[in-house]
């Protein structure tokens, strides 16, 4: 296994960890959706996905483009004894092989500011969005306290990853993946913005 996801792992179990129940809530409250089928866009080791599935009856999968961070994700399910309905799956967001209309809710936290190609990823996902099928996809920290307790930790990581999130806000804001979406043919949706996260809410009609 790659250094690099051990590393990235440790951070999300030890530092971000506290995050993930609280982005879980968050989703249940906005989209309402507790049964059906659930996609986790780049799960890494799946601590959304879980948190959301513990939560809710939720089928959920977790997907991932890498094997090791699936791998981590596999150890994490059977410790969770939630593998009845937890899953992981290979696969890339901008080719998903997964059926038209099939997914009823889409979550995803940090990846989308990484997909080489936006419009085609988020076309993807309307794709395999079912009628009234939601997305909450984006990057966030909670609440207020979370993000200024993990802003402490990660200065002391990393002196740069503020500078470096900062930037990437800057470059992919709201206007960015509004037109992104535009691009990609998506009329019904809501990008949502505050002091700790912006998230993109998409609703497939009925």
């Amino acid at each position: 296994m790659e250094e690099k996801a051990i590393g990235f792992d440790k951070m999300a179990r030890e530092i971000f960890a506290p995050v993930y129940p609280v982005i879980a809530e968050q989703i249940k409250e906005k989209t309402g959706i507790i049964k059906g089928k659930c996609l986790d866009i780049g799960s890494a080791g799946g601590y959304l996905g879980l948190a959301l599935a513990k939560i809710t009856d939720l089928e959920i999968h977790l997907f991932d483009k890498s094997m090791d961070m699936l791998e981590i994700a596999e150890k994490n399910i059977k410790q969770s004894g939630l593998g009845a309905r937890v899953k992981t799956l290979h696969g890339d967001v901008h080719d998903m092989l997964l059926d038209d209309q099939s997914i009823d809710l889409v979550i995803s936290r940090g990846s989308v500011f990484f997909w080489e190609d936006p419009v085609k990823a988020f076309q993807e996902i309307f794709r395999v969005l079912t009628p009234g099928g939601i997305t909450y996809i984006g990057g966030g920290f909670g609440r207020p306290e979370l993000f200024e307790e993990i802003q402490n930790k990660m200065q002391k990581v990393d002196v740069d990853w503020e500078k470096g999130r900062q930037t990437r806000m800057k470059e992919k804001n709201s206007e960015y993946y509004r037109e992104k979406l535009q691009s990609a043919g998506i009329k019904n949706f809501e990008i949502e913005n505050d002091e700790v996260g912006m998230w993109i809410v998409i609703r497939r009609a009925d």
